[in-house]
């Protein structure tokens, strides 16, 4: 299965591991069934017809996931998660100018899930086979905090949310969990992994208030019809809301409420805690550099990973670059031709973020926390991060060499096939989150 997930399927593994930034939602009244489409394919499939199935994709995709490539992955699927037992019921969602469908798929050895992005014409943008998530398991009736469901922003657009509570009167101090890029649930659920689901419940059982959120652009896509996609309609509005809502709970501290942001959420992180005056922020895997660099670069280390680059996997990169410059020379470029089909104009704003800058300026304390293994958010960037704060007293720099971008420890050279592996934020970078803020 991890073999699978790091060669098979390239286009869409790096947009649902690292997570796309969702667009303005696309209507799909004039284009085929999604759900039909999706169920065409995997019908096609079943029935050994590759060609057939690899006809239904864009263009991009017919490059990077040829027929032969589709049958290697298909006909290995069996040896590993054990015989075929059908299907669950297909569910679509709008992902921005996509469309999402989830098909349950069960094995004898497993459960697994098919993901498949269907672009406004009715053509396949994405295909990605991965485990099927556990359930959230229930907070034990002995633990040292409670969790209640609560409700961000503006009463006509709320976002569903869960508040972990440490027992007791408090008050408490508090941290707002910031997703990274793509349309996240409240727990950051990636594969079997819920890093925000272990942050919360971690810190909250030592005495700290955790909320976490639905994103909009999972929750609410439909609220980008009206309003363009900025990346402060995309985070940052959100999480300042978070922040305000925790100053009305009774429970919680409203002078020590903390900012956590991971990956693309923590480079938005300075911005939010000026606009909240949050106490202070914790960055996880932030990015420092434009994050259109970020992007080509993360290509073409996944690329290389097996030890060579296809010719396909080097068109598409090409592609990706010629992509980039388009956007940054400010041409009128259509969503089909920039990166994972997004706006144009969103490139240009979240490429305009220099979250370092952002940073300087602010009063409030910083903890800095990044892996050794992350293949996402590299040294490069931590090292510029360093640079602009390093001897500064209002940062705090933690390094953890085992660590991936999830914060959870692996051996080895990181992949994104690990993504897949069940595993749990670590706890002691739990624990100097835990200090640090309590220290406030």
């Amino acid at each position: 299965m991890k073999r699978i997930l790091q060669r098979l399927f390239p286009v869409l593994c790096l947009l649902v591991a690292t997570g796309v930034s969702a667009a303005s939602a696309l209507a799909m009244a004039q284009a085929k069934d999604p759900v039909a489409i999706a169920t065409h394919l995997l019908d096609e499939l079943d029935a050994g017809r590759f060609d057939a199935a690899e006809s239904g994709f864009t263009e991009t995709m017919r490059t990077a996931v040829p027929a032969a490539k589709l049958k290697a992955g298909w006909e290995a699927l069996p040896a590993q998660a054990g015989p075929a037992q059908g299907r669950g019921v297909a569910v679509a969602q709008p992902q921005g100018l996509m469309t999402l469908v989830v098909v349950p798929l069960h094995y004898a050895r497993m459960e697994v899930v098919a993901k498949i992005a269907i672009d406004a014409s009715g053509q396949i943008a994405g295909f990605l086979i991965q485990p099927a998530p556990p359930p959230s398991a229930p907070v034990p009736a002995d633990a040292a905090f409670t969790e209640r469901e609560v409700a961000i922003g503006d009463a006509t657009a709320t976002l569903p949310g869960t508040l972990a509570l440490p027992r007791g009167a408090g008050p408490f101090p508090a941290v707002v969990l910031v997703h990274g890029s793509g349309p996240h649930d409240r727990d950051e659920t990636i594969g079997p992994n819920r890093p925000f689901l272990d942050l919360a419940r971690g810190l909250a059982a030592q005495g700290i208030a955790v909320l976490r959120y639905e994103k909009r652009t999972r929750a609410r896509p439909g609220d980008y019809t009206a309003t363009p996609l900025t990346i402060d309609s995309e985070t940052t509005q959100d999480a300042v809301a978070a922040v305000a809502l925790l100053r009305t709970i009774r429970e919680i501290d409203g002078k020590r409420i903390y900012v956590l942001g991971h990956s693309q959420g923590a480079m938005m992180a300075p911005r939010i805690a000026a606009r909240a005056q949050a106490a202070g922020l914790i960055l996880l895997a932030a990015p420092s550099r434009p994050l259109l660099d970020i992007l080509v670069e993360q290509n073409r280390r996944l690329a290389a990973m097996d030890g060579s680059v296809s010719p396909e996997e080097s068109a598409f990169i090409d592609t990706l670059v010629q992509q980039a410059a388009r956007i940054r020379a400010g041409e009128d470029v259509p969503p089909q031709d920039t990166p994972m089909g997004l706006p144009a104009a969103y490139w240009r704003d979240l490429d305009s973020v220099d979250a370092v800058a952002e940073a300087k300026p602010l009063h409030q304390p910083m903890l800095f926390l990044q892996g050794g293994r992350d293949i996402q958010v590299v040294d490069a960037d931590w090292q510029r991060w360093q640079d602009a704060f390093g001897r500064d007293e209002r940062a705090t720099f933690r390094r953890y060499p085992a660590l991936n971008h999830l914060a959870i420890a692996g051996e080895g050279p990181g992949s994104l096939a690990e993504y897949q592996t069940p595993g749990h934020v670590d706890t002691g970078l739990i624990g100097d989150v835990a200090r640090w803020v309590l220290s406030r």
